[in-house]
């Protein structure tokens, strides 16, 4: 039984030849959408042999739901176009297919941090749903994050080897996403009725740096996970500065 590969991208020349090149011995069916890339994503993704698609930005779930429509074979590998595969992650895959599909297919991620691998601070394992029946499961969620639904009852089989994740380039590519997320946060957390009170406010960064660097032991992926730990504190303390300044907006 055939794969498709659906693929979403804005403004990712960096990453798309290494994502398409990871799947291209497994599918013959590789789908890419794009919501309006002004750099050479869209050239390479076609000269690769991809499927491209353009549809404006609507949301990473239903951009991806988009994507799964498009899909011309009965399963999809989903990827985002900063993952490839591992070798013996493909190995897996194929394995699976030369066996008959059956159910969905999840697998580790692992998540390269500005050059290094990290393997602690909660960020491995990091288990991620993939490979889906096409008919039998969407993507639901916000515009922050997404997540993978499937029909009651599909089984969700492991594979082995490890999807490669490249995340943050470097330190200020890091602050600059959490500048932006931490307001996404922030504002749904004030639609949801959620209050920042001043423990939120002062202990809830501290606690998220010793449960990643200190409890979760980050502290072995050396600086890497010691940044990973500062930055994730100081993600938790901005989503709480902004939903407070919002709620102070929103008294008077």
């Amino acid at each position: 039984m055939a794969l498709s590969v659906v693929i979403i991208t804005r403004n990712e020349e960096r990453n798309i030849a290494r994502c398409i090149n990871s799947v291209r011995t497994l599918s013959d069916d590789i789908v890419v959408v794009d919501s309006g890339s002004t750099d050479r994503t869209v050239a390479i993704a076609t000269e690769l042999g991809a499927r491209v698609s353009m549809h404006t930005w609507a949301g990473y779930s239903a951009q991806k739901n988009h994507a799964n429509a498009l899909a011309r074979h009965a399963y999809i590998l989903s990827l985002d176009a900063d993952e490839a595969l591992s070798p013996e992650l493909t190995a897996s895959i194929r394995t699976a297919e030369q066996a008959g599909w059956h159910g969905a297919y999840g697998f580790n991620r692992l998540t390269n941090y500005c050059g290094r691998w990290v393997r602690h601070g909660g960020w491995y394992p990091d288990v991620k749903i993939r490979i889906f029946p096409k008919a039998s499961a969407r993507w639901t969620g916000d515009h922050v994050h997404e997540t993978l639904e499937l029909d009651p009852g599909t089984r969700v089989n492991h594979l082995a080897g490890d999807l490669l994740h490249w995340s943050y380039h470097s330190l200020s590519d890091h602050a600059e996403r959490i500048e932006r997320y931490s307001t996404l946060h922030a504002r749904k957390m004030l639609a949801r009725g959620k209050r920042a009170g001043w423990v939120k406010r002062r202990l809830s960064p501290l606690f998220k740096f010793v449960q990643g660097y200190v409890f979760q032991m980050g502290l072995l992926d050396g600086s890497a996970g010691f940044h990973i730990a500062r930055y994730s504190a100081r993600a938790v303390a901005l989503k709480y500065a902004k939903l407070h300044q919002l709620l102070a907006e929103h008294k008077a």
